[in-house]
C-alpha cells in the first residue's frame, strides 16, 4: 500500500500557518512519503496551474494521491447548490488531469435544525458529483468526519449515507479517527463497507475523543492494515495528523507518523 500525507495538518493551524503549497510539498517529501493529498483550501494558485503543480510534484518525487474538496455549507444548503456544483466541477477538472480520486467532505452544518432536509440536499449533491465524475473518468468518494458540525457520525448514519448514494457510484473514503470518534468500531465499519472503499485516511484518537499521534491512541492500525492487505487493497494510506504536536512542529509530527507506518511494514 502507498503511504501519503494530507494537507489538513497545515490547514488546522489557521492564521498560524503562513507558508505555501511548496513548503508543504517540501515537508512531505522530507518526511519520506510517496504522495500527498491536497485540499482546495491549501492548494493555492496551483489549482489554476496544473502543469506547474505537476512539475512541483515531480521535482520532489511525489505523487498526487487524491484531491479533497469541501464547501463552507457542508453541501447542505439548497441556496448554495449551484455554487457547490461549480466547485465540484472545478475540483473534478484537477482530479481528472492527475487521474486521482476526488474526496468530498461529509455532510455538515453549524446548526442541527432541519437536519433531514440538509442531509437530503447533501445526498443529492454527492450523487450528482459521482455522475459528473463518471463522465470525466474520476472516482468520487465521500469522507464523513466527526467535527462538531457533522451530520453523519454513527454506524446507522454511515449506512444511510452510503445506501443513498450507491446507485450513482459514489465511493467511500473512510477515516480511522473520525470513525472511532463517532462511536463506531473501526474494523466493523471497514468490513461493512468494504466494497466501497477507494481511499483511506489514517489518524489516531484516544478513548476521550482527543486526537493523538498515530500509535498513541486506540485505533488498531496493525489489525486494520493486515485486514486491508488481505482484502487486496492497493490504494493509498493517507496520514492526517491533527494532534497538538502539530502546533509544536508540523514537520516533526508528520515525520513521526511516517516512521510509525514503517514500523508496521508500510
Amino acid at each position: 500500500m502507498k503511504v501519503g500525507h494530507q494537507t489538513y495538518s497545515w490547514e488546522m493551524l489557521g492564521d498560524e500557518w503562513r507558508g505555501s503549497a511548496d513548503d508543504i510539498l517540501n515537508a512531505v517529501a522530507a518526511a519520506g512519503y510517496a504522495g500527498v493529498e491536497f485540499s482546495n483550501v491549501m492548494i493555492g494558485s496551483y489549482w489554476d496551474r496544473p502543469a506547474d503543480f505537476r512539475r512541483a510534484l515531480d521535482g520532489r518525487r511525489l505523487k498526487l494521491a487524491a484531491f479533497a474538496y469541501a464547501a463552507d455549507d457542508g453541501f447542505t444548503d439548497p441556496a448554495r447548490r449551484e455554487a457547490d456544483l461549480a466547485g465540484v466541477q472545478k475540483a473534478l477538472e484537477l482530479a481528472a488531469q492527475f487521474s486521482v480520486p476526488l474526496c468530498l467532505a461529509g455532510p455538515s452544518s453549524p446548526s442541527g435544525e432541519a437536519a433531514e432536509e440538509k442531509l437530503l440536499q447533501a445526498f443529492q449533491l454527492y450523487n450528482e458529483a459521482a455522475r459528473l465524475g463518471r463522465k470525466r473518468g474520476v472516482v468520487v468518494a465521500v469522507h464523513p468526519h466527526s467535527h462538531h458540525t457533522s451530520l453523519v457520525l454513527s454506524a446507522q448514519q454511515y449506512d444511510r449515507l452510503l445506501e443513498a448514494t450507491e446507485a450513482s457510484g459514489l465511493m467511500f473514503n473512510p477515516d480511522t479517527g473520525h470513525i472511532v470518534r463517532g462511536g463506531q468500531k473501526l474494523l466493523e465499519c471497514f468490513q461493512r463497507h468494504r466494497e466501497r472503499i477507494v481511499h483511506v485516511h489514517c489518524k489516531d484518537v484516544d478513548a476521550g475523543g482527543r486526537w493523538q499521534p498515530m500509535g498513541k491512541g486506540v485505533c488498531d492500525f496493525p489489525r486494520l492494515f493486515e485486514w486491508l492487505g488481505a482484502q487486496g487493497y492497493d490504494g493509498w494510506l493517507i496520514s492526517e495528523e491533527e494532534s497538538e504536536i502539530v502546533r509544536l512542529d508540523v514537520s516533526s509530527a508528520i515525520a513521526q507518523n511516517r516512521a510509525y507506518f514503517r514500523s508496521l511494514g508500510q
